[in-house]
């Protein structure tokens, strides 16, 4: 081989190794973005817990499993909070769940395509409402309708059943846990419907269309060909916004009555881990505080033990479809 073929050979190879060097390096750096991720999470947790271990030493694992919530007394349980968090969140998911399916299904099926991108647009916009006017919303305007309105006919018809009574029993004051899930299901139905409404977006013309060719419905094209297609994203945009009710804070300190006795009612004032933390925080004393601090750690595991529950749901699903 001679000095000319010799030179070709080291130029060609210099932009491959140059190549390589870049890959490593950005390799290097997504990460290190991913670890510095997960240590500030870890960072965060570990600092919580480690500040309200005070709470923790005195309280043992009473803390977790009793409803009595006395700082005078400094007899701290936490049972009532959690309680408070995942019904409210749980009955936000009942109502958002289907009326995001609906309006998702509605942008992509059966609006005229002219009001598709405005009403899509109008939709996604309110998730950019800060959680405050719903809260202020919520007070003012859905409060006074409940109590005229919604609290009579519960306590009418629900009430005097024999399992489910004791739910909606309790005075017509609509500071309850009902009425934060109506707020949290109205705040996180944007995320869930505009994720919905980009996976539907993506299920093949020619499904649907054979479906219509063979004479289903709507409902049936929806029900059997698009969410079957798509339910794997779905789940994923429903966590999503269980994620948001779980954590939501200033819009259920509005409407929840801010109360730490325990009660099975939906319609009693009651609390959550966030709007606790959020009211009472600011005149914490030391070992309050510490309290408070590990209410925190709590929300933390518990919004990260339902988000892992649903990635073990999707990747389950994701093995039963093959992929």
């Amino acid at each position: 081989m001679n000095a000319t073929s010799m030179q070709n050979l080291a130029a060609s190879a210099a932009p491959a190794q140059r190549d390589a060097r870049h890959d490593r390096l950005f390799r290097l750096m997504l990460t290190s973005a991913a670890v510095l991720v997960l240590m500030i999470l870890a960072a965060a947790a570990i600092s919580m817990l480690w500040q309200g271990r005070e709470a923790l030493q005195s309280q043992g694992l009473a803390f977790f499993t009793s409803s009595e919530w006395n700082p005078v007394e400094n007899r701290y349980g936490a049972l009532v909070p959690i309680y408070g968090t995942l019904v409210t969140a749980a009955i936000a998911m009942l109502l958002a769940v289907p009326l995001s399916f609906g309006i998702a299904f509605f942008l992509t099926e059966v609006a005229p395509r002219k009001l598709r991108g405005i009403l899509g647009s109008a939709i996604e916009l309110l998730a950019g409402i800060p959680s405050i006017i719903y809260g202020m919303w919520g007070f003012f305007v859905l409060m006074p309708v409940m109590r005229e309105y919604l609290l009579p006919l519960l306590d009418k018809y629900l009430a005097p059943l024999p399992l489910i009574g004791s739910l909606f029993q309790g005075p017509p004051i609509a500071a309850g846990m009902l009425t934060s899930g109506i707020v949290l299901a109205i705040m996180v139905i944007p995320f869930i419907s505009s994720v919905m409404r980009e996976v539907f977006l993506t299920v093949p013309t020619r499904l649907k269309e054979s479906a219509y060719a063979l004479g289903a419905t709507r409902w049936e094209v929806s029900w059997d060909i698009v969410l079957p297609y798509t339910r794997t994203a779905v789940l994923g945009g429903i966590f999503l916004g269980l994620g948001r009710a779980l954590g939501e804070t200033m819009a259920v300190a509005f409407v929840i009555g801010n109360s730490t006795q325990f009660t099975t009612s939906l319609l009693e004032p009651s609390t959550t881990i966030a709007a606790l933390i959020a009211n009472d925080f600011g005149e914490a004393t030391e070992t309050y505080r510490s309290a408070l601090l590990l209410l925190g750690f709590m929300l933390f595991v518990v919004t990260l033990i339902v988000l892992t529950l649903a990635r073990l749901m999707l990747r389950h699903l994701a093995r039963k479809e093959g992929n």
